[in-house]
């Protein structure tokens, strides 16, 4: 499939990756919104909140919304997606993943850049308890990383699954990693770091067969994070295996049903790998599109919408 050439044009201020970045996490504001909460029990015992909004009347289309690391379902990234698909009869469940609703979750585990078994539990309760026959799976971040590994991984997704769209996915783990931990990206690394330590503080605190505070206070990067723990919780040997296997860019070519990824080239959290134009050339259900400016989760656009919201909801009408 051909590259797509972009439509967005960002607004001179936010044509600087860092200022596009920034303001979209800390200023944008969406309201309007209404969520209600739901709480699943997934297969080993632990829980998951899902937050629904819904269109004005009766549909049978709905969008799974992922976020990004450290991110929920109150996210404006995340409330702007689903406010422009509930205007266009479209219902929305926004994930928030295991931790990540405002409290902690029971197991010593909790969510990983490749974990597509929650997901997978999350579609199959979709499917055991509504009606939707149109679904659609839109991730940011690290949720795109996980949308795209999980339709390219299982090749019987179900046929309620029409297509997919990923946003500013760091789509080659060690990669991305190795950005993060660069000087321009400190401030990001260091705000990232300090969360995760502070959740791994409480978890500690119901976990202290696994973790004590000599741990903790080892971490000084966030590759230290995932050697010490989100590799070890999850299943794989080390940090760099954790990458390894839970890379999304591995999985393209086997994507089978249409599939949107936007990548803004001045994303600094990107390496080279995370801008797979082989694969998309190679697969005919890949759309692969890089616009020039949008930084990381930003794509900022006057008038209420921002453009990777009109698109993906513009993407999704196309391929009906």
């Amino acid at each position: 499939m051909p590259i797509i050439e972009s439509a967005y044009k960002a607004p001179y201020f936010f044509r600087k990756g860092f200022v596009s970045t920034v303001y979209s996490g800390l200023f944008r504001k969406v309201n309007g919104l209404i969520q209600k909460r739901e709480r699943i029990t997934l297969s080993d015992g632990d829980f998951l909140d899902l937050d629904w909004s819904y269109s004005e009347g009766k549909t049978e289309r709905l969008i799974i919304i992922l976020h990004g690391l450290e991110g929920n379902a109150q996210r404006h990234y995340i409330t702007g997606t689903a406010k422009i698909f509930n205007q266009n009869h479209i219902d929305a469940v926004s994930v928030n993943f295991r931790g990540c609703s405002g409290e902690d979750n029971l197991s010593y585990r909790s969510y990983h850049s490749g974990d597509t078994g929650d997901l997978e539990q999350v579609i199959q309760h979709i499917l055991n308890t509504t009606e939707y026959s149109e679904i659609y799976i839109k991730g940011f971040s690290l949720g795109g990383n996980v949308a795209l590994k999980y339709l390219g991984e299982n090749q019987n997704i179900p046929e309620q699954i029409k297509a997919g769209i990923a946003v500013s996915v760091p789509c080659f783990l060690a990669g991305s990693a190795k950005e993060l931990h660069t000087l321009k990206n400190k401030p990001f690394h260091d705000k990232f770091k300090y969360n995760l330590k502070e959740k791994l503080i409480i978890k500690k605190s119901q976990h202290t067969d696994k973790l004590n505070d000599t741990d903790i206070t080892s971490i000084k990067t966030l590759y230290d994070f995932d050697n010490l723990y989100t590799s070890k919780a999850h299943g794989f040997k080390d940090a760099q295996d954790y990458y390894k296997q839970s890379s999304s860019l591995q999985f393209l070519p086997n994507i089978h049903i249409p599939t949107l990824l936007i990548n803004a080239l001045n994303d600094s959290f990107l390496s080279a790998e995370c801008y797979p134009v082989k694969e998309a050339k190679n697969n005919p259900n890949l759309f692969l599109e890089m616009p020039k400016h949008g930084g990381h989760v930003g794509f900022f656009q006057f008038g209420g919408f921002y453009y990777n919201e009109k698109r993906a909801l513009e993407f999704v009408e196309q391929k009906r």
